[in-house]
């Protein structure tokens, strides 16, 4: 009798220390999501729809030094967690919430924020969206955008402090790649100002606001755009312009750096979830370059083309049915792609997000220096769509070979769905609920591309090769990004080596290359995660057979949201093991 006590005495006190883990974790996570509202107003704002905001984050040193402190001690609180007494659901929070708050640190102790930019965007794009960030339903909602508006000048000299100190240690982007920088930064001073993007809420008032109040918040905007978002726009493109750009380094790689190999391999890291050397990520580069090579060829054969492998790229970039004659027919053509891909959705997917998706054009302030396309999310609980953007600038360098290809990663099956699935997520914590992982999401996005084969995409040999050319270009930016990164490639050994294997046109060529030079790590995630759920999609198919359903497959690699990649391999073990059982 008294063993028998003795044990269920050790049964209660270890599901007291268990459940006592699981209640620290979780004071954790709400009191590090609250100072996380209490840095950033307008995330806190734009998640609770209250648009209280009324001045931009406070990005001083002092501010991210606190930060950090804060930071450190988080760190110190997990540490005192047992990780084996939690349950699964909270180790794998405790997973990814621990990689957010040490690559957070990171952030700071490399002083990446020197850096507050990259070839495609920035500080000064991110700002561009704050209309679409906020409220606008009632009068004091218009009056705190003017305050945010007012604040710009001050947030744009913290940056411009950042990186001036950036420029005394040699922490900047490569000289070579900013000379186009300031005229971007400049695009987005308009005259007259009410054609500002800046501009546009004032143009669509609640129908109760009277006339002397819509006139009233006109002219205020009108000064605050005037006397402070263009000084401020102006201020920055000056700086960089006559004291950034001429002391800017010489060199390229991110190794080129102060702790510049420690720093790329941090980077690598977050950004891969994954123990890769660079040499391992290099060489697997090199061994899908030449596998889809293999493929290419072969579809070159069938279409009969006469010539070499180079002539049929300068084939596929100079021929002018590959390419729209209007921004229109270019974002026509993504739109019908789109909706028949949401036709298929049903017979891939048990569950499927309740928000809806638009199709636009890239702004036309940043589409010269933009990606071909991106998705931009929705706030969660805002009126808004999510957006497919399509960049509809130099029309001759946007081939309609890869826009299936496109549609697909950025749309549905990939971003959209995703993010719109993760947002449903409400049993999770906030942070998950919120977070991006770059190797699942970009690499569920590449899946995404190589899924429209089952569900009856990439019929016409063009753009089926236009989907092998994606696959390449994700493939070779393994290569590239470690070869510029860590192995000493030049810009040019880059850009031919990326066109040389690859349909893009040569603008998306160096569009793409300054956007890896200049945001290392982030180009690894793509075929990095895809590789991964092919991986584990084949496992589960091989384990399964015939109770292999490709829907539940799906719900389960979606169904805990963004994960790293390790996380991913032990939720689909557990998917497989749970249908063996049935």
């Amino acid at each position: 009798m008294k063993h028998h006590f003795l044990v269920l005495m050790l049964i209660i006190v270890t599901g007291c220390s268990a459940q006592s883990d699981k209640n620290s974790l979780d004071k954790i996570f709400a009191d590090e999501w609250q100072h996380r509202m209490a840095i950033n107003p307008i995330l806190a704002g734009s998640l609770s729809n209250t648009g209280g905001a009324t001045e931009l984050n406070d990005v001083s040193f002092e501010s991210l030094s606190k930060q950090a402190d804060f930071n450190r001690l988080i760190l110190k609180r997990l540490d005192a967690i047992n990780y084996q007494k939690l349950d699964n659901n909270s180790q794998i929070n405790f997973r990814i919430f621990k990689d957010q708050i040490t690559n957070n640190l990171a952030h700071f102790d490399f002083s990446a924020y020197q850096i507050p930019f990259n070839s495609d965007s920035g500080f000064y794009s991110s700002f561009a969206r704050l209309p679409f960030q906020v409220p606008f339903k009632n009068e004091q909602d218009y009056l705190n955008y003017i305050m945010l508006l007012r604040s710009w000048p001050k947030y744009v000299e913290q940056q411009i402090t950042h990186m001036k100190h950036g420029v005394e240690r040699g922490m900047t982007q490569p000289q070579e790649l900013l000379e186009g920088i300031p005229s971007t930064i400049r695009a987005f001073i308009t005259d007259p100002p009410k054609k500002s993007g800046f501009f546009k809420p004032f143009t669509n008032f609640p129908n109760s606001f009277s006339s002397e109040l819509k006139q009233n918040l006109i002219e205020q905007a009108l000064l605050a755009i005037n006397n402070s978002v263009y000084v401020g726009y102006q201020n920055a493109a000056n700086f960089l312009e006559k004291e950034y750009i001429p002391k800017a380094r010489l060199t390229l790689g991110a190794s080129e750096l102060p702790n510049g190999e420690q720093y790329y391999a941090q980077r690598v890291k977050h950004f891969t979830t994954l123990d890769f050397t660079v040499d391992k990520i290099h060489d697997i580069g090199l061994d899908e370059v030449k596998r889809i090579r293999s493929e290419m060829q072969q579809l070159i054969d069938k279409l009969e083309f006469e010539g070499s492998f180079k002539d049929f790229i300068e084939f596929l970039r100079t021929d002018p049915q590959f390419y729209a004659s209007s921004a229109e027919e270019l974002l026509k053509q993504a739109a019908w792609i789109a909706k028949r891909m949401d036709a298929k959705l049903p017979s891939l997917f048990k569950h499927l997000p309740r928000q809806p998706y638009g199709v636009q054009a890239v702004p036309k302030s940043i589409a010269p220096t933009y990606t071909t396309g991106r998705y931009i999310s929705a706030p969660k609980g805002s009126t808004q769509p999510g957006y497919y953007w399509v960049n509809t600038h130099a029309l001759d360098k946007r081939p309609l070979y890869v826009l299936e290809s496109l549609t697909l990663h950025e749309a549905v099956p990939g971003h959209h769905l995703q993010i719109s699935l993760n947002n449903e997520l409400d049993s999770l914590p906030l942070f998950r609920q919120h977070s991006y992982i770059s190797a699942f999401g970009e690499g569920w996005g590449l899946y995404s591309e190589w899924l429209g084969l089952e569900a009856g995409f990439y019929q016409d040999p063009y753009s089926n090769f236009g989907r092998l050319t994606y696959e390449m270009w994700r493939a070779v930016r393994l290569v590239v990004d470690t070869g510029i990164h860590a192995k000493g490639w030049t810009r040019q050994q880059a850009r031919d080596y990326l066109a040389s294997n690859t349909a893009l046109s040569l603008h998306n060529v160096n569009t793409e290359i300054d956007r890896y030079i200049t945001w290392p790590g982030q180009a690894l995630s793509y075929k990095i995660g895809e590789i991964k759920i092919k991986q584990l999609r084949q496992h589960a198919e091989h384990r399964l057979g015939d109770k292999f359903d490709i829907r539940d497959f799906h719900d389960a690699v979606l169904g805990q949201g963004s994960v790293p990649l390790d996380v991913l391999s032990d939720q689909i073990e557990q998917y497989i093991n749970m249908n063996i059982e049935l």
